[in-house]
């Protein structure tokens, strides 16, 4: 399997419509920035990040971009579009459609799940109630993340992780640091496992997806606006540990499948799920199976032997690189051609 995995591809194609998708939350002056901008360019566009009284700053795959009030590259933060105080208003109005009010128990979360499955996270004042955020005010830094989908994304690393030999899937955890492809990667192993594989003659599983922060599925008002499969029931804005025991108990699941496990309530829900017999698609943060044990909580899902494939991802060789598969049993590397 070549360690050079998914972006070039289908994600070009997929790239600068999903930009698109957000210029309308964007306030006037910003979106003719951004709109302007090189093709090849907003097909890189990973994060558009908005502060008041701040640079207005591009995140591309191959580093921060800052733009002047041309649209053009500038070179220094002093000759880059400086975001205004009109600026953060607009946006806010524009994300919240007029009514922050309505979002208030989003923003105690930090982000904002828009219109095509993208996220807006935000920062500002945190207003606290019994030692706990309730919400934000004054808010005054945007950082809005594009959610794309790459179909194709997993199918180099699918046969490493179906078990032919049961028709299933092998237990498996994605390891990788931000911004190294996990999420888009989850969401396309789910969405093929889900609508099966004729390739691996692989007829689909019922998948139970936890997506607590609106990542994979990119629900809005409830409903998918990405891809996870014809046979996945999604459970949206729910907090892992709790969405795992739902799914188990309400809906037959032959998979349980969530994003960036951690405390110690998820790997309990974990072991639960695993002692049931239902197969875990999980990722977490880290760059190394030893990073990861390092993690006192996550040591001991290793220690287990529980977990049958760890895939390490990175950037070595684009995002989504796949650096290594390992053997959950063994600590082995499994099937990656250097």
């Amino acid at each position: 399997m070549n360690r050079a995995e998914f972006i070039n591809g289908n994600a070009c194609q997929n790239s600068a419509w999903a930009v698109n998708e957000i210029l309308p939350v964007l306030p006037a002056n910003i979106r003719r920035l951004v709109a302007g901008l090189p093709g090849p360019v907003l097909a890189g566009v990973e994060e558009i990040r908005v502060r008041q009284g701040k640079p207005l700053v591009i995140g591309l795959a191959s580093g921060d971009m800052l733009i002047n009030q041309e649209g053009k590259p500038a070179r220094h933060a002093a000759e880059a579009y400086h975001v205004t105080a009109a600026d953060m208003e607009n946006l806010i109005s524009l994300i919240s459609g007029s009514s922050l009010y309505a979002l208030e128990e989003e923003l105690r979360t930090g982000f904002i799940t828009l219109p095509g499955g993208h996220r807006a996270g935000i920062t500002g004042r945190a207003v606290l109630d019994g030692g706990k955020v309730r919400t934000l005010k004054n808010l005054s830094c945007c950082n809005l993340r594009v959610s794309r989908e790459v179909p194709g994304a997993a199918s180099g690393l699918l046969p490493h992780i179906v078990n032919k030999r049961s028709g299933g899937i092998y237990h498996t955890i994605l390891v990788s640091p931000p911004r190294c492809g996990k999420t888009t990667m989850l969401r396309d192993i789910i969405r093929q496992i889900s609508g099966g594989v004729p390739g691996l003659v692989f007829p689909g599983l019922t998948v139970g997806l936890v997506d607590e922060r609106s990542e994979i599925a990119g629900c809005y008002r409830g409903v998918p606006q990405r891809d996870v499969g014809i046979r996945t029931d999604v459970l949206d804005g729910c907090p892992k540990a709790e969405g795992m025991m739902m799914l188990l108990r309400s809906m037959g699941p032959q998979v349980i499948a969530a994003d960036e496990i951690g405390r110690r309530e998820d790997v309990d829900a974990m072991e639960e799920v695993l002692n049931a017999g239902i197969k875990v698609l999980i990722t977490a943060h880290g760059s190394s199976l030893a990073e990861l044990a390092e993690r006192p909580v996550l040591s001991r899902l290793i220690r287990s032997k529980m977990i049958d494939r760890y895939v390490i991802l990175g950037r070595s060789r684009g995002v989504g690189t796949v650096e290594d598969i390992i053997d959950g049993k063994t600590f082995r590397p499994v099937g990656v051609r250097r």
